[in-house]
């Protein structure tokens, strides 16, 4: 199962926040330091908020954390949300699919990747994750 960008991007802005909870970030630092577009960060930020996974502060000194801690926070939870479709084949417009053995199996695989992902929490991830830049305290 390969995850879109949009996903990747909805789980590396999550790990920082997770990894810098005492911090308020800023969509620019954010996009800078993880080399993602501003506009794109700017619509995963904005989708992660409404769903509740990050607050949100606006205003000059505004920006983000953690909307709930990150233990609480699942893995398969933020790919369900980021993810336009789970299925691994397009079995609704293939020829084989009324009588077809190989789609109940994909649909036991794409259950199974859930199901790992289920079971791990961003703090869970956090833990073994290190950020790649370095930034000076102010």
């Amino acid at each position: 199962m390969r995850l879109t960008t949009h996903s990747d991007y909805a789980l590396r802005i999550l790990l920082q926040a997770a990894i810098e909870p005492d911090r308020l970030l800023s969509i620019a630092q954010v996009a800078q330091e993880q080399e993602i577009s501003r506009n794109h960060a700017m619509k995963v930020v904005n989708q992660l908020a409404n769903a509740g996974l990050l607050e949100t502060t606006r205003g000059r000194n505004g920006g983000f954390r953690l909307g709930q801690p990150a233990n609480e926070i699942s893995i398969g939870e933020v790919v369900r949300l980021t993810e336009p479709s789970l299925s691994s084949a397009d079995c609704a417009n293939c020829i084989l699919a009324p009588s077809c053995g190989l789609t109940p199996t994909l649909g036991e695989a794409v259950d199974a990747f859930l199901q790992v992902l289920d079971n791990r929490s961003l703090a869970d991830v956090a833990r073994s994750t290190r950020l790649p830049f370095h930034r000076t305290r102010a």
